[in-house]
């Protein structure tokens, strides 16, 4: 494929994603949490192809140990904003830094199971990207087609939290599960790129 058609493909993509996240106002939750994290929804074109770049979270971590995972983490003192959260921690997590993420836009909020309100933002990683885990958090890199989410149906189990019932989601991957918060903010995000 030439340089152009991947630049035409990236910009027909990045696009599309803008305008969709632009005409479909994120969902604010009442301020009743812990704290605030972020994380980043990294999307990038592989031969053509959009994919998501994920994490498995380590055994070392304090929460979430073992789990698939979009790059985030709670908010510092010293992050002027959530979407520098996101940045921040992509960056200590995975090493890819914010001069090779475009922004596209902030998706819905949610609240973790340990009572955290989350703000995912979704970013385009430039072409050329490379990573660097770092190993006492992130055990590997996962790339998962988004044509995979599109087209997959995820399993769903009912669970008490906060005293409702919620609905999980689980998504079978090769060998791998990509569950939990993970999985809703991926189902919930096809579902507004399918629209």
């Amino acid at each position: 494929m030439s340089r152009m058609t991947t630049r035409s493909m990236n910009d027909d993509l990045k696009r599309d994603i803008r305008q969709r996240l632009s005409d479909s106002p994120p969902r604010i939750l009442t301020k009743n949490y812990a704290g605030e994290a972020a994380v980043l929804i990294c999307i990038f074109l592989r031969e053509g192809e959009p994919y998501f770049l994920l994490t498995q979270r380590s055994q070392q971590v304090a929460t979430h140990k073992g789990q698939i995972s979009f790059p985030g983490g709670v908010r510092d003192q010293g992050d002027a904003t959530l979407c520098e959260t996101a940045l921040r921690e992509t960056e200590e997590e995975v090493g890819i830094t914010a001069d090779w993420v475009e922004i596209l836009g902030q998706f819905d909020e949610y609240r973790s199971k340990t009572n955290l309100l989350v703000t995912p933002f979704v970013g385009f990683l430039r072409e050329g990207f490379t990573v660097s885990p770092y190993p006492r958090e992130v055990e590997r890199i996962l790339e998962i087609p988004l044509d995979f989410f599109s087209q997959a149906t995820p399993r769903e189990e009912a669970r008490q939290r906060h005293g409702k019932e919620v609905t999980l989601y689980f998504y079978d991957y090769e060998s791998d599960i990509v569950w939990g918060l993970t999985a809703a903010i991926i189902r919930d995000l096809m579902k507004l790129l399918s629209s």
